[in-house]
Formats: structure tokens, sequence, C-alpha cells
């Protein structure tokens, strides 16, 4: 497995497993499944409602907990904002039965985010939270965010595929230390990306699925990736993405794919901003 150092010095698989979207009752199987093929970055969030099943997956794993990259993320919070981040990450840390994670995020650039940003900063002093980071931060919050407090996020995880592919932005954050996650690599199959002729073709060259060539063009892009799946096949088969290497050609012709825009929805839509700022988590 590759990894990727963090501006912490922390180190952190650049291919992982994302529980996105998977319901509650299958989810202890599908990580557990995961931990057998050789996953060890493991990435969820309290919004998911998947958490105790993860955690279960872990604990029934027998595997060290200082080999496993345990992900999960806070939701947008009331005020005080610093004091019901901790009670939210406690909770977390609760369902997932462990006594730290490697990385906490803060799911939405909404609410009081330097309230949250202060206490997630203290659950990284005290040892609580390996490294902490944002999601879905676009350029002008993460630098705020950046330039504005003591410790820096050490990863964003953003919306990444070959329809929008964040490349700018990419560099932007390397600048600035920042780690580029991608959620939705595959862009749900929007576009009729598992089908697609340039995609298909650079496959068939390797002998490789559509889906191996995404994640590999990522990786080779030194993007972090957290793919999905129910089906163990296809957990071994996007693990197995390190014994090839996509050629400068075959990288320009996916560059040449960018849309220049979100395939799911957009942070700036005020539609969207209200009803993510109102959104709240039972329990």
């Amino acid at each position: 497995m590759q990894h990727v150092t963090l501006n912490n010095g922390v180190e952190m698989p650049i291919l992982g497993f994302g529980v996105y979207q998977i319901p509650a009752e299958q989810t202890e199987q599908a990580v557990s499944q995961a931990l057998a093929v050789g996953y060890r970055l493991l990435d969820t969030a309290a919004a998911y409602g998947n958490e105790e099943a993860v955690g279960r997956a872990v604990r029934a794993s027998g595997i060290p907990r200082e080999e496993l990259f345990v992900t999960t993320k806070l939701w947008v919070q009331d005020a005080p904002a610093q004091e019901n981040t901790r009670r939210a990450f406690e909770t977390s840390l609760h369902k997932l039965g462990l006594d730290h994670v490697d990385l906490y995020l803060m799911h939405q650039p909404f609410g009081d985010v330097y309230g949250q940003w202060r206490a997630m900063e203290e659950l990284n002093r005290e040892g609580l939270a390996r490294a902490i980071g944002v999601a879905n931060f676009y350029p002008d919050r993460l630098l705020d965010l950046v330039f504005n407090n003591e410790i820096p996020p050490a990863v964003n995880q953003i919306e990444t595929h070959p329809f929008f592919q964040r490349t700018a932005y990419q560099d932007l954050m390397r600048d600035h230390g920042v780690q580029h996650q991608s959620w939705g690599g595959f862009a749900e199959g929007k576009n009729g990306l598992f089908t697609h002729p340039v995609l298909s073709g650079i496959g068939e060259a390797h002998g490789r699925s559509v889906a191996q060539v995404v994640l590999r063009w990522l990786i080779q892009r030194g993007v972090v990736t957290i793919p999905k799946s129910v089906n163990p096949d296809r957990m071994a088969q996007n693990l197995d993405v390190f014994d090839f290497e996509l050629t400068g050609g075959q990288m320009a012709e996916i560059a040449a794919l960018e849309t220049g825009t979100t395939q799911f929805f957009d942070h700036h839509d005020p539609e969207m901003v209200a009803w993510l700022s109102k959104r709240r988590l039972a329990g």
C-alpha cells in the first residue's frame, strides 16, 4: 500500500474504503470483507449513520489498531459550537468503540466553523484525533481556515473524478500543505463513466477495468481515494491498482474529460447552503 504523509507527519494510506450510502445493517459485513481483502483506511461520518457498524467490524477483525487508519466526520453544530463539537466527537468515538480516530473532518463549511475548528484543534492536541481536516471546502473557505488558525487542515475531502478534476485546486492545496482527498471518485457512474470510450480504451490497453483506471489516475495524481463497494470481488479489484501505471498520454486523455463543474451539488447554491445548514442529526 502506498501512503501519503500529512502536514503533521501522520501517514495515511492513499487508497481506502468508504461507507457512504451503505445501509447500517450491511456496513459491518462490508467493512469486515474490506479489511479481509487488505484495506486499512476506513472512512465514515456521523451523518452516514453507520459508525457503530464500522466499529464492530474493526473490533471483530483482530487487526492491531495501529495498523488501521479510521476517519469520521463532524456534522454542522448548533451554538455553542465549541462545546457541541466535543460532544459530537465523543458520541462518534463511543459509537466506533475506539479511544482515538486517525482523522477527524469537518463535514461541511457551514455553521460556526471557527468554534468547531477550535474544538477540533483541542482534540488534536489531546491525541484524540491524530489529524484534523475538512470536507467540501472551496478555496476561499479553506484558505481562510489555513491563514487564521493555529493548526491548518491536514486534509480536504472534496468531489473529485474525471469530470470534475480540481487540478488547479490541488496545486493550491499542495502549496499550503493540505492533502487532497477524493469523494465520488467514480462520479456514481454519471456521464456513462463505466462505459466511457476513453476510460474503457485505457482499461483495455492495460487489461484493467474502468474503475481501476480511475483509481490509478487519482493515485498517480497523489489524491487519496475511498471507493465504496459491497461486492468482495470488486473490493479486491479496486485494491489491485499498484502494479500498473498510466502513461503521460493516457493521463492527458483523462484530463480532457474535465467539465469544470460538479456532477452532484454546489456548496455555493443558496438552497443547498440552507438545506445543509439546517439539517441536524438525531441523537
